[in-house]
């Protein structure tokens, strides 16, 4: 794993806290009586339902040390308790398209939170990265696999 810190917004945390527990008090429980059910069928060395166990339980392992890790490095950032001009992580940022003066709004957040779908960027994105440290007023040009965008900065919001 990392000894990096791990930025996290509250509610990001809370997801991992909730997928964690998930983990630990379903998934795990639910593997091991799978692996038992599957031994019962006897010879393990052709039983395709105990490998299947087996490999899940190392998944599950892996993914609850990925999820402890990450809970371990986070530095849990609270958006509300923000302020200032700047753009930074948790800021919540309206841009216009220079050429097309269409507005989008996206969310900085950690990559476990992203989702474009719902306007929220990992904030280590290329365009996240291009608007991190700029203010409102400010334009910055962003290479997108369909050419170079330019984008200004109509507002920041920490929400």
């Amino acid at each position: 794993m990392s000894d990096e810190r791990y930025l996290v917004t509250v509610k990001g945390h809370a997801e991992l806290l909730v997928q964690l527990k998930h983990i630990l008090s379903v998934e795990r429980p639910k593997n091991v009586q799978d692996i038992e059910e599957a031994r019962a069928h006897g010879d393990l060395s052709e039983n395709a339902e105990y490998h299947a166990a087996k490999e899940k339980q190392g998944l599950l392992d892996a993914e609850k040390r990925l999820l402890e890790d990450r809970l371990g490095r986070a530095q849990i950032v609270d958006p509300t308790k923000l302020s200032g001009e700047k753009v930074v992580f948790g800021a919540t940022v309206t841009l216009c398209n220079s050429d097309t003066e269409e507005e989008v709004v996206y969310q900085l957040v950690g990559e476990h939170e992203a989702s474009l779908k719902e306007g929220r960027i990992n904030y280590r994105s290329p365009l996240a990265r291009g608007m991190i440290g700029k203010e409102v007023g400010d334009e910055f040009d962003f290479k997108a696999p369909g050419g170079t965008r330019t984008y200004e900065i109509v507002e920041v919001e920490f929400v």
